[in-house]
Order: C-alpha cells, then structure tokens, then sequence
C-alpha cells in the first residue's frame, strides 16, 4: 500500500474507494430530471466563516460542484474541500461521508450543496437515495519494527528518531491531516538558553522577580516542601545560579548593561511553581521532579534537534526571546508553526524512510506475554488493519480537551466553570483513545482531573484565532468597564479563574503594537503596514479605532459574537495611563506584574489617524489535557504497579505527570519534542 498522502487529490481518491462502497449499483443510481440544467448556489456555515458551492447541472446530471468561497483553515480542511466535492458529482448526491478531522467543514459543504440543489429544484428522495458511504475492505496485515500512533508533532519526533536508530517505523493518523494540535499551535518554545540571554538586558522588573526568590525561605508553607521535599534542592540549587549570575556582573545595572539570565533551575521553578495547584479535594499536586529536570535539561537540544531535521528555528546570541502567555520567564523561542513545520516534519520522515498514513486509527493494542507487540487499527472506511511490531509501539496520540464530556467527568479542579459542552481550542480527535488503549494493557494513569483552560480564546469558537495580542509582558486585560482585573503575566489557569469570574466570562486584550517605538513605548498598530494587510481576516472580530473616542464607540456599539463592551474614552485613557506609569516605575502596585512593558504612546497613537489601538474580545476554552498515561525518563509506559510496559513507549499530551496541575505557556512544544524524541530513540533501539 503506498503511502497516503495528507493532500489526496479527490477524484483519485474517489476512483481508489470505489470497489469497496455502499454507493448504489449504476442501474440503481435514481436519476435527476432531464429538464433541469443550469448552475445554482447555495450557502451554509462553516467553522471559519460562510461556505458557498456552485452546482452545475446538464441535463439532469450533476457535472460539477466547486467550492466558490471558504475561510475554512487550510491544511486541515484541503482533504474535505477536495474529495467531498468530488464525490457529489461521481455519485450523483449530496449525502456522502464526513472527513475525518474536518467534520463541520464536511457538513457546511454538505449543507450548502443542498441547498444548491434545492434552488435547482432537484428532489430530495434522489438526492438521498444515491447517498454515498464507504464500506470496509478485506482485512490487511502490516508488519513494521515501530508503531507510532499519531501524527502531531510528539509522533513525527518519535518517528524521525527511531528510524534515525535504523528502526522500520510506520507512523498512523486517524484524521485526514497531518499535526493534530502541534498544527495548532501558535509557534512556541521554552528553553533555557543563555546564549540568547547574553545579548539581553534583564529589567529592573526581573531583576526585582529573581531577588524575590533569593527572599524565600524553605520554611514557606506555601511552597509546601512538607509534602514535596524533593523540590528544595531545585530552590536551593537556583540561589546559588542567581547569586552566581550577579557576582559574574558585579558593577551592571539592570535595565541599562545587565544581561539577561535564565538557569536550568529556574525553568524546573516555573515549572514546579506554575504546576503546584490544589485539587478540589485538598489533595495537593506537582510535577513529577524527574520528567520536570529531563524536559529542562533537554529542551534546547531538542529545539536544535527540531532545526537539524528541517524546522526553522534560531537560538544562542542574538536569538530572540519573548514570553509566551503565562510562560512565567524570557524563554521563549520562536519556529516556523503551523503548515510550515508539519510539511518540514514530513519532509524529515521521508528522508529517514518512514512510512506514514492519515485516516488510519488504532482502536486497541495487541500484547504477547505481557509485551506490547502491536495494534489493531482501522481506516476511516471500516477496513481492518493488525500492525504487527518487532519492536513495539509508542503513543502520541494527543489529550482529551475535544472530549468536554470526559474533561467534565474527572475533573477535579475547574468545577462549575466546566460543563460537557465547554468550547475548545483542539482539533476535534483529541478525544483520549491512547489513554484509553493503554489502560485496556494495565497503564498507571495521573492527573486526569486537571485540565487547562487557554483564557485568551475566541468567544465564538473557543479556538487561538480572531484576534491581536503582544508578548505577555505587554499585554493589558481589561473587563467590559475598560478596568484590569488581573496580573497578565500570571499562570494561565490564574488568568483563566480571573477571568471566569467577569460577567460571561467575557473580557478584553487592548494591543497597541508587536514592535515598541525606540522609547519602547507602543504607538499603535500601523494600518499602511502588517495590521492593514490583515485587516480583512479579522474584521467582524475585534475592534480598532484611531483615537481612544473611536475605539470605545465601536466596542460599545458593534456586537461581536452578540457582545458589546461598556468602556468609555475616559475609562481607557485612565487605565492605559495608569499602566504605562507602572510600566515606567517597573512595578505594578495593583496586581504584581513581574515583567511588565507595553506603554502606549497616547499622544503619538492620537496624532497619527493611521495608528489604531486593537481590542480583541476574549474568553477560556479547554486547551490541554495535564493529565494521562504514566511513563518514567525513558518515555517507558508504567503499569498500575509502577513496573515497564514492555513494547510500549508514550510522549506528548497523551501522557500525564509533567506539567501536574497547569501548564507553563510555551513548555508544550518543548515536551512533545523533547519527549518524542526520548521514545522513538529508545523505542528505535529495542531488541
């Protein structure tokens, strides 16, 4: 079988499927009226905006549909956008099956077609009887040294490296694309990386954030070192880096010739700190210190790694740094995210001779004696699939933050603020089978009853998109009155609760700018430059204004999503002055913002009508799952009794223990890359 590609031209894919079919026999095929002829259109929702289709009749017979307007995402809707089209002419229908993956988009075409037929005036009983649905095919067998089951960015890494170790690896992907949430994901990476520090300049802001910690004392109880012991090192450890770093730069200044800093110890901080939550049980919960030390430890060779094999990346001195939103420090790299780095993970797996297939899901794994030894799968028609293994399997297959029910039933942290129906930033597969499949073989599991909430999501769809944010540094909340309300720098499940408590839970990110002034101040985003070649995407989505009086009354007057805000010029202006004076003073009296910038030029952004401050209405959506299998450093899947799963290996947001009970912003792409490389290395070398 060759191997199936992401982007499968639809009318070959049709021709390829056909001898395995429900589709009615050609004598059975119900015909439109002869008399109808002519092209018609019809329009239905879609995930991203209106889908629209262009039905040609001749003479009864459907010739061609064509898809004459889509804001649907790329890459995950080609195969949709292709092949469902393509069947409607081939099977004389409207009624075929949905892509995997790409659902709403299938349906929204699906509608609009209909609709196009109705304006045809074709009758629905032949619409409906030539309705086309696969059906399964003979039984295969496939047999390979390693099995990687998902095709996100945790797979692609074990895959590359296991086939790096020689191995023959076979990679799945039950959707119709390659990336799962990796694809996603807005192009962040945590690693500690002192090269790129060295031509910072620490703030006085994080300045004053490290001798705070030098302040804590081990004796805290809210560090909680009674019950996480092993930790104290890690605090002690980072004393000694920071007092370390200063002795180094005795005589600098922060803010004006002191460079930046970052220790592998302060990221195991972050972590431990960003993750040290309380369940709703009082039961108290930490990162594993283990997985914690190796992520930290290894993140910067695996974002070198992930640039060796093809992805763009830039580290060491001159790297940019940045924060992601609730990363808690400086350490975020950039890479090139979304199509552009699942095409340079795909174009790594050729190189190494993986071979890999969408539309191909596990549904349980096989065991011989205890030994994972492969799994039985299906593709998307029914066919059953066994893949037998040499070596073993490994599971990459993502969280459950697109199963709401199945967040909602463990959950022991969000409580009310969840229900079954909560929206969420993952791509629609994400709904737990690996973790599933690994219980069904005796895996431990971890922390399934925490989740993470991503607080700045689209109030309409609960995905990263629709609307304009800085650095979270330089990021100022406000709820519907133009007041802050929170620490935008804090963790995400902090903002997240913040937010949760506003009216709707609705509030709003005020973005003058990605680029500062040489002030650093911002004035504004520049319509004649890059907002103004975007403005069309986001219209309908945020509000902009060139004065602080525009601004507010647009927000107070153009609904988005049925809601309007009720801040006032007089209102923003005093909180925009208010912020840039703490920005200046580096220090925030009201919520302790660590790493605070982000003034806005008023008078400058006033002046010049072609300066516009943004707002983007915002509001938390589940984002990732914390919890899942249990696997020590080797990425070696645990049973309930603490002993190795022969054969079964797992990395990514499948697993469980790393992040405990919220994650830093920016950590997951390290994990997945980190982690994934782990077990494909070591699944690669088994005997």
């Amino acid at each position: 079988m060759k191997k199936l590609l992401t982007l499968v031209l639809a009318v070959l894919m049709s021709i390829s499927m056909a001898a395995c079919t429900s589709a009615p026999k050609e004598d059975e095929v119900k015909t439109i009226d002869p008399s109808i002829s002519g092209t018609f259109t019809g329009t239905s929702a879609g995930m991203q905006g209106p889908v629209t289709v262009e039905m040609t009749l001749e003479s009864g017979v459907i010739t061609s549909v064509v898809v004459t307007e889509s804001k649907e995402s790329a890459h995950v809707t080609d195969v949709a956008l292709e092949r469902i089209p393509a069947q409607m002419v081939e099977h004389q229908t409207t009624e075929v099956d949905v892509v995997t993956g790409a659902t709403l988009t299938s349906n929204a075409l699906m509608r609009a077609a209909a609709a196009a037929a109705e304006e045809a005036g074709i009758d629905k009983d032949v619409l409906k009887q030539n309705a086309y649905h696969a059906t399964a095919g003979e039984a295969e067998t496939w047999e390979t040294d390693v099995l990687v089951v998902g095709g996100g960015g945790a797979g692609f890494a074990a895959a590359i490296s296991a086939a790096q170790e020689g191995a023959k690896v076979i990679l799945i992907e039950k959707s119709s694309f390659f990336g799962g949430n990796t694809y996603m994901a807005g192009g962040a990476f945590n690693a500690v990386d002192t090269g790129a520090q060295s031509t910072r300049v620490l703030t006085v802001a994080e300045k004053n954030t490290l001798d705070g910690y030098l302040a804590l004392s081990n004796e805290d109880e809210a560090l909680h070192f009674d019950l996480f012991p092993e930790w104290i090192p890690v605090l002690d450890g980072l004393k000694a880096d920071i007092n370390a770093f200063y002795d180094a730069n005795a005589g600098k200044t922060a803010g004006v010739d002191m460079p930046g800093f970052d220790s592998i110890n302060l990221h195991m901080w972050h972590i431990y700190t960003g993750g040290l939550r309380q369940m709703s049980d009082g039961r108290w919960v930490c990162s594993n210190i283990d997985l914690a030390r190796t992520l930290a430890e290894n993140a910067l060779a695996s974002y070198d790694w992930a640039g060796s094999i093809g992805v763009t990346t830039a580290s060491g001195e001159g790297a940019n740094l940045s924060t992601v939103l609730g990363a808690m420090w400086p350490r975020t790299h950039s890479y090139s995210a979304g199509a552009p780095l699942i095409d340079a993970l795909k174009a790594a797996a050729d190189k190494e001779g993986v071979t890999y297939y969408t539309e191909v899901a596990a549904k349980s794994l096989l065991t011989k004696d205890g030994v994972v030894v492969g799994a039985v799968c299906e593709k998307a028609d029914g066919t059953q699939i066994t893949v037998n293994t040499t070596k073993g399997v490994v599971l990459a297959s993502g969280g459950y933050c697109a199963n709401p029910a199945m967040v909602k039933e463990y959950d022991e942290y969000w409580g009310d603020d969840l229900t079954a129906t909560t929206l969420t930033t993952n791509v629609g597969t994400n709904k737990g089978d690996g973790i599933i499949m690994a219980q069904a073989v005796g895996a431990d599991v971890v922390d399934l009853g925490v989740t993470q909430m991503m607080p700045s999501s689209s109030p309409i769809k609960g995905t990263m998109t629709d609307g304009m944010w800085g650095a979270a540094e330089a990021q100022i909340w406000v709820d519907t009155y133009g007041n802050r309300f929170v620490n935008e720098y804090a963790e995400r499940d902090v903002l997240a609760k913040a937010s949760l408590e506003l009216d709707g839970g609705i509030f709003y990110i005020i973005c003058a700018g990605y680029m500062p002034q040489e002030d650093g101040t911002y004035a504004g985003l520049d319509t004649a430059g890059f907002f103004g070649s975007m403005l069309s995407a986001y219209e309908g989505h945020v509000w902009y204004g060139s004065t602080l009086k525009e601004l507010a009354e647009v927000a107070n007057t153009t609904p988005i999503g049925g809601v309007t805000a009720k801040f006032t010029e007089e209102s923003l202006r005093a909180t925009i002055e208010k912020y840039n004076s703490y920005v200046e003073a580096q220090h925030d009296p009201d919520f302790g913002k660590e790493v605070i910038s982000g003034a806005i030029d008023l008078e400058t952004f006033e002046e010049n009508e072609n300066y516009v401050i943004v707002i983007s209405p915002r509001k938390a959506s589940l984002h990732h799952s914390m919890g899942g299998v249990v696997i020590n450093t080797n990425c070696e899947v645990l049973n309930t009794e603490g002993n190795v799963i022969e054969g079964l290996w797992a990395a990514g947001e499948v697993t469980g223990g790393i992040h405990a009970g919220n994650r830093l912003g920016g950590n997951a792409v390290a994990d997945i890359f980190t982690f994934g490389k782990i077990a494909g290395k070591n699944a690669g070398q088994a005997e």
